[in-house]
């Protein structure tokens, strides 16, 4: 980080603190960001794109495909804090193509499971986009919002002056209360990417028994069991440890003036779009539509959720219930130029679990699913159809299509 951007992370402690809140609307459009990856104050650095880039994106986006605008059967799950969490299901079909089928899976044919993919910080399911086009009626899919993201509602427990901070663990119950609802019985396959897979590790911690009676294989993508205080993000050791220091309370703070901040971050546009490229994408030559379709996410998330999350990251250790996945089809998968939740966190995962197969994808960042859709998705088919023989022989679940039939309409 150079001197300057060390500054600058002082001078939006100073906003903050002073309430020049149109300086500190402009540092939140930056942290909004970094939190989007659980950063830190890497989103005070200049990375900007030009206004062509965006125009371009813009149209290419229009243009080029409707990212995220595939849909299933809506549901709606209720977290054990009354909170509402949207989900949708893709059921199986059986009129499916062959030749599609073979070019998926190969001779090898895919689990007769349900595969419940769940989403990052800052994202929605939508950004499963490309997973979700390539395995549409081959297999049965779940796809979730957390909890004050996309669809889903905003967490109950965090309303008002008195809510209880967010966490992994409650995370981890949120998604057993969408398994519930969506797929109380079969078999399981659990995808998450970054704290997707790591509210996979805290139903794990809950409920272990419910893993080994109903998941046939897990996939974690760009994510972390803990010591994420210790990620760099590409920065100098002197600023990140500025930008630590300072950054809980800056955005405490932000996130109790939401409506100054997002005014803010659109004044900054630029700034924004540029950040997320730097730290979603390692590609040069990453599609500008694509680029795009991970900026709306993003900064769909208002900046009061992205303050009430972050704190969780910090406290985030869960190595120790990795052991509860022993023995099963495991998929751990990161972008080797990933600078929110880097490669070493996949391969620590890995050496707690020799098992697991290890894939480090080249030029790929923290959004690989979306950078690099065809590797993480290949890699995903080769899981499912280990899956299936995993679950045919120790008789995992039993694999039903009324696991649909107890959803709620969703809005």
């Amino acid at each position: 980080m150079s001197e300057t951007s060390t500054g600058e992370v002082a001078e939006a402690a100073a906003a903050v603190a002073t309430g020049n809140w149109r300086r500190a609307g402009i540092a939140g459009a930056a942290i909004g960001v970094v939190a989007a990856g659980a950063a830190a104050g890497v989103a005070l650095e200049r990375l900007t794109v030009g206004r062509g880039m965006r125009r371009k994106a813009r149209l290419a986006l229009d243009a080029a495909g409707p990212y995220g605008s595939l849909r299933g059967m809506p549901g709606t799950a209720v977290a054990d804090d009354g909170t509402e969490l949207y989900y949708e299901v893709e059921e199986l079909d059986p009129d499916v193509a062959a030749p599609r089928r073979r070019r998926m899976f190969g001779r090898k044919a895919p689990a007769p499971v349900t595969v419940v993919f769940s989403h990052g910080y800052c994202l929605n399911q939508d950004s499963w986009h490309f997973q979700r086009a390539a395995l549409r009626g081959l297999v049965r899919a779940v796809y979730w919002d957390q909890r004050s993201h996309g669809r889903s509602a905003r967490g109950a427990a965090q309303a008002g002056p008195d809510g209880v901070p967010v966490s992994i663990d409650q995370l981890g119950r949120d998604l057993k209360a969408v398994v519930d609802a969506a797929a109380p019985e079969g078999p399981l396959v659990l995808v998450g990417h970054s704290m997707g897979g790591m509210t996979m590790m805290a139903l794990g911690a809950h409920y272990p028994e419910f893993v080994r009676e109903r998941v046939a294989a897990i996939a974690l993508i760009g994510t972390s069991s803990g010591k994420l205080g210790e990620v760099s993000y590409g920065l100098p050791v002197a600023g990140v440890n500025v930008v630590r220091r300072v950054l809980p309370g800056v955005l405490r703070a932000l996130g109790s003036q939401a409506e100054l901040v997002e005014r803010g971050r659109r004044a900054t546009a630029d700034l924004f779009a540029g950040l997320i490229k730097r730290y979603s994408f390692s590609s040069r030559d990453v599609d500008p539509a694509v680029a795009r379709f991970a900026e709306r996410m993003i900064e769909s998330t208002p900046i009061d959720v992205v303050a009430e999350f972050y704190p969780a990251f910090a406290e985030h250790d869960k190595s120790e219930a990795l052991v509860v996945f022993e023995g099963l089809p495991v998929l751990v998968l990161a972008g080797d130029k990933d600078l929110v939740t880097p490669g070493t966190h996949s391969e620590a995962i890995a050496d707690l679990m020799p098992e697991a197969e290890l894939v480090i994808v080249p030029d790929g960042g923290h959004l690989v699913m979306l950078e690099h859709p065809e590797a993480v998705t290949d890699r995903l088919a080769d899981l499912l159809a280990r899956a299936g023989a995993v679950a045919a022989a120790a008789n995992v679940g039993t694999y039903g299509s009324t696991a649909g039939s107890t959803a709620q309409p969703g809005g």
